[in-house]
C-alpha cells in the first residue's frame, strides 16, 4: 500500500503489550484508504512500566488517538483529561480521542457488541443472559446488556469470585436489571442455561492455538439460543461449531472486534467507518492465518 505521508497525516495507533498479533493495523488501515482520509495506524508496544511515557508522547507527538488493549485499559485511565460516561462506569477505556492536547478515553467495546446484536436483529431487553468470565471484556458487555435491562448471571472461571461479585454489585448500583455472580461449575452452568436466551464466552477459551477446547457441555445448548463467542481467531470456535449443531444463533467475536473498530474510526475521524471493508480486510487476514 503506497501512501504519501506527510506532516498533515493524522497518525492514529494501538497501545498494549502484546501487539504482534493484532489485526487491528490491517483494518484501520485498510478502512482510511477506502475512506480517501490520510490517516496511518501502527501499533505501539508499550510495557505498563512505560504507559506514563505513551500517553505523554501521543500530546507531544499529536497523534489524533489510540487503541487500548491488554494490560493498559485501566491503567491508562487516570494519565487522561476526561473519561466518557460509559468508559467511567466500566472502568476501562480502549479508545483515546486526542484535541489538541486533550486527552478523552472513550470504550467502544459496550457499544460495539450492542451494534453487532442489532446487526442481527437481535434485541436483548428483557432476556435472560449468561457471560462466561468477569475480565474486561465481560464487563463492557454487562453494561450494555444491564442498560438494556436484560437480566444477567457472571459465571466467573478464575480461583476467586470477587472480580464477578463486585461487577454484579457494581451493575446494580447502575440498572435494574437482576444482576448475580456464581463460581462457573458444571452445575451452575447447567442449572443457568436452562433459562438462558442469550450465552456470551467473555474468556480467550477457545482461541488459537488452543481450539479445541470450550467451557460448555454441547448438550447444554439448545435450539434458539443466542451463542456469542468473543473470541475471532478462529472465527467459528468449538462453542460457536456446537452451538450451530444444537440449532442455535451464533455470533462471533469478529463482528464485536469490527464494530468497535468502526466507532474508534468514526471518534477519530467523525465520519462513517466502511464496516464492509473493514470486515472484509479482518476475514482476510485470519483466512490467510488459519
Amino acid at each position: 500500500m503506497t501512501h504519501n505521508i506527510s506532516t498533515a497525516t493524522g497518525i492514529c495507533g494501538l497501545i498494549g503489550d502484546p501487539v504482534e498479533h493484532s489485526i487491528s493495523p490491517a483494518i484501520h488501515n485498510a478502512a482510511f484508504k477506502k475512506s480517501g482520509l490520510d490517516y496511518i495506524y501502527l501499533p505501539f508496544r508499550v510495557t505498563s512500566e512505560n504507559l506514563t511515557g505513551a500517553v505523554t508522547a501521543l500530546r507531544i507527538l499529536d497523534l489524533r488517538g489510540l487503541n487500548v488493549t491488554i494490560p493498559h485499559k485501566v491503567a491508562v485511565m487516570p494519565l487522561l483529561d476526561e473519561i466518557d460516561a460509559v468508559a467511567k462506569n466500566i472502568g476501562a477505556v480502549n479508545t483515546i480521542v486526542n484535541d489538541s492536547g486533550h486527552l478523552t478515553g472513550y470504550n467502544t467495546d459496550a457499544a460495539g457488541f450492542l451494534k453487532s446484536l442489532v446487526a442481527k436483529d437481535i434485541d436483548p431487553s428483557g432476556k435472560k443472559a449468561v457471560i462466561l468470565g468477569a475480565g474486561g471484556v465481560a464487563r463492557a458487555i454487562s453494561f450494555a446488556l444491564a442498560g438494556q435491562k436484560t437480566e444477567i448471571k457472571i459465571l466467573s472461571r478464575s480461583g476467586s469470585l470477587e472480580p464477578a461479585e463486585k461487577l454484579a454489585a457494581n451493575l446494580s448500583q447502575h440498572f435494574k436489571s437482576k444482576i448475580s455472580a456464581a463460581e462457573l461449575s458444571k452445575l451452575n452452568l447447567k442449572q443457568a442455561l436452562k433459562q438462558a436466551d442469550i450465552l456470551i464466552n467473555a474468556t480467550s477459551v477457545g482461541m488459537s492455538p488452543d481450539t479445541y477446547n470450550t467451557l460448555v457441555p454441547r448438550e447444554l445448548l439448545k435450539p434458539g439460543m443466542v451463542v456469542y463467542d468473543v473470541v475471532y481467531n478462529p472465527q467459528k470456535t468449538r462453542l460457536l461449531e456446537d452451538a450451530k449443531n444444537a440449532g442455535a444463533v451464533v455470533i462471533g467475536g469478529l463482528d464485536m472486534l469490527i464494530w468497535q473498530g468502526a466507532l474508534a474510526f468514526e471518534l477519530w475521524t467523525g465520519i462513517k467507518a466502511p464496516l464492509d471493508t473493514m470486515t472484509n480486510k479482518a476475514v482476510q487476514l485470519l483466512n490467510k492465518s488459519a
